[in-house]
C-alpha cells in the first residue's frame, strides 16, 4: 500500500514534535505566546513528582477568547455559531458568534456575582439546552474551572463528584426530557447534597417551560441574566496560563470509582483546533454534528470547543437517533441544517439500522452535504461501516480515543486535500502526536504486527491529553505504571503491516478458551455480519474445563426474516467456520437490546455477570435499567 500523507506527518510529529506543534500553535491566538514548545525533565515520572513533560511553557490565553471573541473581530460576528434543535420539545433556535458571545459575557457576569473567579470550580448538571455551553463557555471566559456531570445523572453518583470537585457554585435545570417521560433535576441535586458534607455557596436553576421546579433558595437563571442586563454588567476574558486547568471531567473507567481528568487550556486548544481541519476535514463555516452529550468527553471537545475553536457552526441536539419521533431524526438534522460532518457512536447507527435497515427513512431526506461520518465509543464492526457506506454513500470513519487523551488517537485522517483511505474493522492509523505500540501483557515487550497485544502510548503524551487527575496522584500514577514508560490504555488491538490499528476489545475481554486467546471482538465481527443482526456483544464467562468460554447476545433487525429459534444455530455456523471449532460460542441469547451507557457503551462486564449468576451492580451511567432485568429474564432460566 502506497504510503500515505498521514504516515509522513505522523513520522515528522514524533521526529520534530517541537517544530510540528510550533506550526499547530499558528492556529490559536496567544496573549503570550509559549517560551517553550516542549519541555522536559531528566527525572523520570513518578507519583509525586507527576509527569516529566509539559507542551506550551510559559504561555498565556483564554479558551472563551479563542472560541468566540476573536471570530468576531476577523469579521465573522454573523456566522451561525451554535444551532440548538430539541426534538424531544421541537424548538429550535441558532445563536451566531455575536450572539453566543453576548450571552457568555452576561452569564459570566452572573457568575462573578455568585463569588466565581479564577479557578473557581462550578459543577455544571444540566440537560442539552444552550444555556448549558453558554454555562461552560462563561467559565472559561473567567478562568472558573467547570465540571459537567451528565443531566439525569443518579443521586449517589453526582454526590460523589460534588465531594470531589467542592464547586463553589452549581448551574442546573429544572428538568431533562426524555422520549416518554420528563426528569426532575432538583429531587436528584437535592438528594446528592444531602449525601455530602460539602455545599456550594450558591445553584443557579433554569426553569424549563415543561416542569418547573421550586426554587428553595436557589437562584433563578433567567432573573439573574435579566438583572445583569439591567445593570449593564459583563465580564471579559481573564489571561490565563497555558497549564492552567480549563475543566475536570470525570470517567468510572474500569475500577468504577469516579476519576477527574483534568484539562489544560493551551494543549487542548492547540490539538482540538488541529483536529478539526486534519482530522475531520472541516474548514471555518462548515456545519459539524456530533450527536452526543455534553457530559461525555465527546460533547466537550467536539459540540463545544473543537468547532468553535475552528469557526465552525456546531448542532446542540437534544433528542435521540431513534424514537424521536424515528430512525430518520438524523438524517432529517443533515437536510435541515446542511450539515458536512456527522460524529456519533457505532451503538447509535447500529439503532438506525436496526430500526430501519433498509434505509427508507433516509431516503426522506437530502443529505448531499454530508461529507463524512465519523464514528467512535465503540469497536466499529465491518458490516455496520459497509452498510452505512452503501446506504449513505459517503466515508465512514471510525477513530479511537478516550476522556484521558480528549482527542482521537487512531483515525484514517480526512487530511485536506489528501484524506487517508478508510479500512472496514481498522479505527485507522495514529494520528501525529500519539506513538502507539502494542505490548505482550506478560513480557511487557512489544509485540510482531498483526498480533494481538495490550495497546499503550509512549510518553510524553501530546497535547490536549491529560497529565493528572483531579487531587489524585496515585489515581494517575496506575495509568503509567503498568507498562514502564507507557501509557495503557487498557485495550486490546494488534497493529497491521500498513500501520493501522484494530481494537478488539478491553483487556479483560481477552478471553483465554483452553490456552487460546481469543478476541471477543472478532467473533462480534463475525456475529454481526448476518444481514439479520443488528448488534452483539460477547462476553468471557468461567468455565470449569477450559478456563473461560464466550457467550453470545444478539438483537436481531426490525422485521428479520430470521426464525427466533434457528438464528442461534446459523450463527454458531458462521463462527465455527470463520473462526475455527475452539471459539464456538456455549450459548447465543436473542435479547431485544442491550445494556448500555448513556454514551452507548456495552455494559459487557454486566452480561457476564448475569450469565455467571452473580449479583449484577447496576451501574451508574446506564441508559435503562430495565433493559438488565430483561435480559436476566432471558439467560437466568437457561443457566
Amino acid at each position: 500500500m502506497p504510503t500515505h500523507l498521514q504516515a509522513h506527518l505522523h513520522a515528522h510529529s514524533l521526529r520534530e514534535p517541537t517544530a510540528f506543534w510550533s506550526a499547530a500553535a499558528n492556529a490559536i491566538t496567544w496573549y503570550r505566546k509559549p517560551d517553550q514548545i516542549f519541555q522536559k525533565t531528566a527525572e523520570k515520572c513518578t507519583p509525586e513528582r507527576g509527569v516529566n513533560w509539559q507542551w506550551f511553557a510559559g504561555s498565556e490565553l483564554n479558551t472563551c477568547y479563542n472560541a468566540l471573541d476573536r471570530h468576531i473581530e476577523s469579521g465573522h460576528g454573523s456566522r451561525p455559531a451554535l444551532i440548538y434543535d430539541s426534538a424531544v420539545t421541537g424548538t429550535k433556535k441558532t445563536y451566531t458568534y455575536g450572539d453566543l458571545l453576548d450571552e457568555v459575557e452576561v452569564f459570566a457576569a452572573v457568575l462573578e456575582g455568585a463569588g466565581v473567579g479564577k479557578g473557581t470550580v462550578v459543577l455544571i448538571y444540566m440537560p442539552m439546552v444552550p444555556q448549558a455551553v453558554i454555562g461552560m463557555l462563561a467559565c472559561a471566559r473567567l478562568g472558573a474551572v467547570h465540571s459537567v456531570v451528565f443531566g439525569g445523572f443518579a443521586a449517589g453518583e453526582l454526590a460523589k463528584r460534588i465531594t470531589d470537585c467542592q464547586p463553589e457554585v452549581i448551574l442546573t435545570a429544572s428538568c431533562g426530557i426524555e422520549p416518554a417521560r420528563i426528569v426532575a433535576y432538583q429531587p436528584l441535586l437535592q438528594e446528592a447534597l444531602t449525601l455530602t458534607s460539602y455545599k456550594p455557596s450558591a445553584t443557579i436553576l433554569l426553569q424549563r417551560p415543561e416542569y418547573r421546579a421550586e426554587l428553595a433558595g436557589m437562584l433563578d437563571w433567567d432573573e439573574e441574566v435579566c438583572k445583569a442586563r439591567r445593570e449593564g454588567r459583563r465580564a471579559g476574558w481573564k489571561v490565563l496560563k497555558g497549564d492552567d486547568p480549563l475543566y475536570v471531567i470525570y470517567t468510572s473507567g474500569s475500577t468504577g470509582v469516579p476519576k477527574g481528568v483534568v484539562r489544560d487550556n493551551a494543549g487542548h486548544a492547540v490539538a482540538l483546533t488541529w483536529s478539526m481541519q486534519n482530522v475531520f476535514g472541516v474548514s471555518p463555516g462548515d456545519v459539524f454534528f456530533a450527536a452526543s452529550d455534553i457530559g461525555w468527553v465527546v460533547g466537550h471537545s467536539y459540540i463545544v470547543y473543537g468547532p468553535l475553536l475552528h469557526g465552525c457552526t456546531t448542532i446542540l441536539y437534544e433528542g435521540k437517533p431513534v424514537g424521536t419521533p424515528d430512525a430518520g431524526a438524523f438524517w432529517r438534522i443533515v437536510n435541515e441544517w446542511k450539515v458536512n460532518v456527522l460524529f456519533t457512536a457505532p451503538t447509535a447507527v447500529r439503532a438506525i439500522k436496526r430500526e430501519d435497515p433498509t434505509g427508507a427513512l433516509l431516503k426522506r431526506h437530502d443529505i448531499s452535504s454530508l461529507r463524512s461520518l465519523f464514528l467512535a465509543g465503540e469497536r466499529s464492526d465491518p458490516e455496520t461501516v459497509r452498510h452505512f457506506e452503501k446506504v449513505l454513500g459517503v466515508p465512514i470513519r471510525d477513530n479511537y480515543w478516550q476522556t484521558e487523551t480528549g482527542w482521537p488517537l487512531a483515525a484514517a485522517c480526512c487530511l485536506p486535500g489528501k484524506p487517508t483511505p478508510t479500512r472496514a474493522g481498522s479505527a485507522g492509523p495514529a494520528i501525529p502526536g500519539y506513538d502507539v505500540r502494542v505490548l505482550d501483557a506478560s513480557t511487557k515487550q512489544e509485540v510482531t504486527r498483526n498480533t494481538l497485544g495490550a495497546v499503550v502510548v509512549k510518553l510524553p503524551l501530546p497535547p490536549g491529553c491529560f497529565s493528572s487527575l483531579w487531587k489524585n496522584p496515585a489515581g494517575f500514577w496506575k495509568y503509567l505504571d503498568k507498562f514502564d514508560g507507557y501509557f495503557d490504555l487498557t485495550d486490546a488491538g494488534f497493529i497491521d503491516d500498513d500501520g493501522y490499528i484494530s481494537i478488539m476489545s478491553r483487556t479483560d475481554d481477552v478471553i483465554n478458551v483452553a490456552g487460546h486467546r481469543l478476541s471477543t471482538g472478532s467473533m462480534e465481527e463475525v456475529l454481526a455480519a448476518h444481514p439479520d443482526v443488528a448488534e452483539c456483544a460477547v462476553v468471557g464467562v468461567k468455565d470449569d474445563m477450559k478456563g473461560q468460554v464466550p457467550v453470545g447476545f444478539v438483537v436481531q433487525i426490525a422485521n428479520s426474516h430470521s426464525l427466533h429459534e434457528s438464528l442461534p444455530k446459523v450463527l454458531q455456523t458462521r463462527i465455527r467456520t470463520s473462526l475455527g471449532p475452539i471459539a464456538s460460542l456455549k450459548e447465543i441469547y436473542i435479547v431485544p437490546k442491550l445494556p448500555k451507557t448513556r454514551s452507548g457503551k456495552i455494559l459487557r462486564r454486566s452480561l457476564r455477570d448475569i450469565v455467571e449468576g452473580r449479583k449484577v451492580v447496576v451501574p451508574a451511567t446506564i441508559e435503562d435499567e430495565g433493559v438488565l432485568d430483561v435480559v436476566q429474564r432471558l439467560v437466568r432460566p437457561r443457566l
